[in-house]
């Protein structure tokens, strides 16, 4: 009889070089299959800066297996259920990177590119994205192929190879743990999304990177390039476009733009007198619709109603984008949305074209003073590098505080606190610019009780009521003030409570309050002309009778030409411009789309895009987000 061959010994390898042969084979034929359905071409650039950006990020996934390795007791090592764990490992391992390379896939059909500050976008829309997903792909068959492949190729695997168990020297223990530290720390210094171009083809750059890498690099810098994705113009074309607008100082380079010194006020404003102070109290997320002197019947917010019909209100305000930090761009810095995160979250935002950069020059003292911790959303580090002072929930005293849930304190002890806060600076002989950021009409919704009628949790609506109620107390206690008289109050919303809706950008959702109010300088009335949230800075400038209301690429409200009838309305990646009835729309891949607004319902229906809108809505938004780039939006040094 025949005796069966004995099987000869498979080699062993450590689990965490296992894992990046797999990794790299998988991110190799994923590379390898878009290269040939993108038209083969510079193959050296694709597949060696390729296997270079692939290590670089394969880095960071081995770090924790190999620290695991060297940290590990050896008696664990050994272990026949800890054999059969790092099998199942692997397989999950396998699936999770199927997973992303089908996500590639699906992602490059559509965009031809890596994962950018697109996918990044898509998480944040998860009903929106899951939903099309499953319309569009059989969900179910990939999700149960990549989990058998998975499982097939592991199963495969361990007939060829096995798991490294010899034990660890001390020296080898120390080299893993110096491994898993140094190789990240390289891959950090050395690896930059730069460096994916050069071979002059925009499908061949893209393809050089890796999926992983470049969704981190979106997320940590926050952005769309403008110039890549988007419709453009020649910037010469853009300026003189944005000069018929009566934008003219901002498309100019910082050493030929004039001084904001040279930019006296010019315009006729609606005071008997300039204000001294002013108090900007942005509200989170105060739709129109909740108040009731924009129409609301609900009853919510009587304060903000009586004042309304005291002071200034303007009817046909619109907010800029759907989140906090959009909002305090647009009232800061009187720029229109740039694609992909606020200017706030981003680096080099500092030393800008600001309404505190502003008036600080000019011996006024801004104050950002905010319910909440600042470091959330980069407030802090935007607001002091543009030379506000910060007073948020870390200066508040414990006994001011009579309630707080994870957003910050109740609104009443924000403006108690902020009251404090001005009382100092009036004390000390200077004018003041506050602007105070609520915190109470947010999720969960909660707020002391016995303020109001709706008990907390209020829900929305209890919020608004609540938060109303707290304004109304915020200005009895600041009537009693000795700078009242000489203080403009403004009162407006940072963005709407919610911007869902048939289309990406449903104009009535964008819709929200803005109020003066100055009993002893300015007559009660309604503004109706339609303007912008970044109308509010250079407003605000002219109306002190300060220097640099030109600075902005918005205008004051109080211009002597014509009111130009616009609006910009954004999410992360959709730029809105609305002019009259037109709502001009400009997304990624230079599409461009256009919508005819109802001026009573502000219903949209598609239409053909206008040629000068168009050219109006690039130059705004080009121009915008070149001069972020390019260091435009900051001020000249002082002379």
């Amino acid at each position: 009889m025949t005796k069966n061959p004995t099987r000869p010994p498979v080699p062993t390898l450590p689990f965490f070089v296992v894992f990046a042969l797999c990794a790299l084979t998988v991110w190799t034929l994923l590379r390898g299959g878009l290269w040939l359905y993108a038209g083969p071409g510079h193959a050296s650039h694709v597949f060696i800066r390729g296997l270079w950006f692939d290590i670089a990020t394969l880095v960071w996934l081995l770090a924790p297996f190999m620290l695991l390795s060297a940290l590990l007791p050896q008696r664990l090592r050994d272990s026949r259920f800890f054999g059969v764990l790092k099998w199942s490992v692997l397989a999950g391992a396998l699936a999770l990177l199927l997973f992303g390379a089908v996500g590639e896939i699906v992602f490059w059909e559509e965009f031809s590119t890596r994962f950018n500050f697109i996918a990044v976008d898509y998480l944040l829309y998860t009903q929106e994205v899951i939903g099309n997903i499953v319309e569009s792909y059989p969900v179910g068959w990939l999700l149960s192929g990549i989990v058998l492949t998975a499982i097939l190729v592991s199963v495969l695997l361990r007939r060829f190879i096995a798991f490294d168990r010899a034990p660890r020297t001390a020296r080898g223990r120390l080299l893993l743990l110096l491994a898993a530290i140094v190789l990240p720390a390289l891959s950090l210094a050395g690896a930059r999304i730069e460096q994916m171009e050069g071979s002059g083809d925009a499908f061949a750059d893209e393809l050089a990177g890796n999926g992983l890498f470049t969704l981190v690099a979106a997320m940590n810098r926050n952005e769309l390039d403008y110039m890549r994705w988007y419709a453009t113009l020649p910037q010469q074309e853009a300026d003189e476009v944005l000069a018929s607008l009566h934008v003219e100082r901002l498309p100019l380079s910082a050493e030929d733009r004039p001084s904001a010194m040279d930019d006296p006020p010019h315009d006729e404003v609606p005071f008997s007198r300039r204000p001294r102070n002013v108090v900007l109290v942005t509200i989170e997320s105060l739709s129109a619709e909740y108040v009731g002197a924009y129409g609301a019947p609900s009853g919510l917010t009587p304060e903000l109603d009586r004042i309304a019909a005291e002071g200034l209100r303007f009817a046909n305000v619109f907010a800029t984008g759907t989140r906090t930090v959009r909002g305090l761009e647009a009232l800061s810095l009187g720029t229109p949305p740039v694609p992909g995160q606020a200017i706030v979250r981003r680096n080099g935002n500092d030393n800008l074209s600001t309404v505190g950069e502003l008036l600080e020059r000019q011996g006024v003292v801004p104050m950002f003073i905010y319910g909440g911790y600042g470091y959330f959303d980069n407030m802090n580090s935007y607001f002091r590098g543009n030379d506000y002072v910060i007073v948020d929930r870390t200066d508040f005293p414990k006994d001011s505080i009579v309630f707080e849930n994870v957003w910050g304190v109740a609104d009443e002890s924000l403006f108690a606190n902020a009251l404090i806060a001005m009382n100092r600076k009036a004390a000390e002989g200077k004018p003041f610019f506050a602007q105070i950021m609520t915190t109470s009409n947010h999720r969960p919704y909660t707020y002391p009780d016995g303020r109001i009628d709706i008990p907390s949790p209020g829900g929305r609506r209890g919020a608004v009521k609540y938060t109303d109620w707290a304004i109304g107390q915020f200005m009895r206690e600041a009537r009693k003030q000795p700078w009242f008289a000489d203080t403009l109050f403004v009162f407006v919303a940072d963005h709407c409570a919610s911007v869902a809706g048939k289309t990406r950008l449903p104009v009535a959702k964008y819709r929200i309050p803005l109020i003066f109010y100055a009993p002893d300088m300015l007559e009660p009335g309604v503004n109706t002309d339609r303007v912008s949230q970044i109308d509010l800075a250079p407003t605000l400038i002219e109306v002190m009778g300060k220097n640099g209301d030109d600075h902005f690429f918005g205008r004051s409200f109080f211009e002597d030409e014509e009111p130009l009838d616009r609006a910009f309305i954004s999410n992360y990646q959709d730029l809105g411009y609305l002019r009259g009835d037109l709502l001009t729309v400009l997304s990624p891949r230079q599409v461009v789309k256009a919508y005819r607004i109802d001026p009573q319902t502000l219903e949209s229906t598609p239409v053909e895009p206008d040629p000068q809108r168009v050219k109006e809505a690039i130059a705004y938004y080009q121009t915008a987000a070149d001069a972020f780039k390019k260091g435009r939006l900051q001020l000249p040094p002082e002379k």
